[in-house]
């Protein structure tokens, strides 16, 4: 059977009410886990572009409390819900560990081995998302996992745009995945697609779907058009446990199987953590972003 987990991301809107409200409607539209975004906005973009950029320091309203963790894990286990956590700065490893039931490494730490280890370390399950990766780097990160002693690994397929073009999602790469890594596989949606949630389903056997979600266009981020609303995806899931595929035929969301950047994340791969400090973006492209300024 398809796990699902809903991702709340920043559309908490830093309501500790809300976040309850998130993991009561997760539990009722069929998830098994939600998970959350535990980063400090200080520690995610380097000091520099913080300092020209303020769309990207206006971004401190997107950031989860710390304090919310304990109370968020323990809604989550009254409602016999998994907790699931993405730390984008080492210490929230550390803050995670005695709550979560699984961590998260995104696609834009995906190059980052300190953050890797540290979670591999805890012995807790990991989901990996590959989005804008090459084979050559999801090879990397699942050595550095599995040397540091993670046993269980989710190994997502991503397409790091938002939205995802269907025809870019090349779900295939999930078949890639099993053979090589001979791992569980999942689908990290950002398609908003149903078409494409069954398709990963029916056709490439995702172990795992994971989805953006929100309760009713209120959140922060859902005007991104990334984002899932509870009667839709409710949906989603019936049919899914019912063994139901609607229009899952999309072959054009099945691309090649080649585990390589698709055209529309081409740009964001300069914008991931940098593996030095752990900072987006990349250090070459911290230097041309400060140097184009000044022209």
């Amino acid at each position: 059977m398809t796990k699902f987990i809903a991702e709340v991301s920043s559309n908490h809107n830093k309501d500790i009410q809300r976040c309850f409200d998130f993991i009561k409607s997760v539990k009722d539209v069929g998830c098994g886990a939600i998970k959350f975004q535990l980063f400090k906005i200080d520690q995610l973009f380097a000091p520099e572009i913080l300092e020209n950029s303020q769309e990207h320091a206006q971004r401190r309203k997107w950031e989860l409390p710390e304090e919310f963790i304990p109370e968020l894990a323990k809604k989550c286990k009254e409602l016999e819900l998994e907790f699931g956590c993405t730390p984008f700065y080492l210490d929230a490893v550390d803050i995670l560990e005695p709550y979560v039931d699984f961590l998260k490494i995104a696609s834009y730490e995906l190059l980052w081995d300190d953050l890797l280890v540290k979670c591999a370390q805890t012995q807790k399950p990991i989901q990996l998302s590959t989005g804008m990766a090459n084979m050559g780097e999801v090879n990397h990160a699942v050595d550095v996992l599995k040397s540091n002693g993670a046993t269980d690994i989710v190994l997502f397929q991503c397409v790091s745009s938002y939205p995802a073009p269907v025809e870019q999602c090349n779900l295939s790469v999930m078949q890639k995945f099993k053979d090589k890594y001979s791992c569980s596989v999942g689908w990290s949606d950002h398609s908003v697609q149903e078409k494409v949630i069954y398709r990963a389903v029916n056709k490439w056997q995702a172990d795992v779907v994971e989805f953006h979600f929100d309760l009713e266009g209120g959140g922060i981020e859902f005007d991104r058009g990334f984002s899932w609303l509870p009667d839709r995806i409710n949906k989603v899931i019936e049919n899914v446990s019912q063994n139901m595929f609607p229009d899952s035929d999309c072959i054009e969301a099945d691309g090649d199987g080649i585990k390589e950047p698709v055209e529309s994340e081409l740009a964001d791969r300069a914008w991931r953590a940098d593996p030095s400090d752990g900072l987006r973006p990349l250090l070459k492209t911290r230097k041309q972003w400060i140097k184009n300024l000044k022209q």
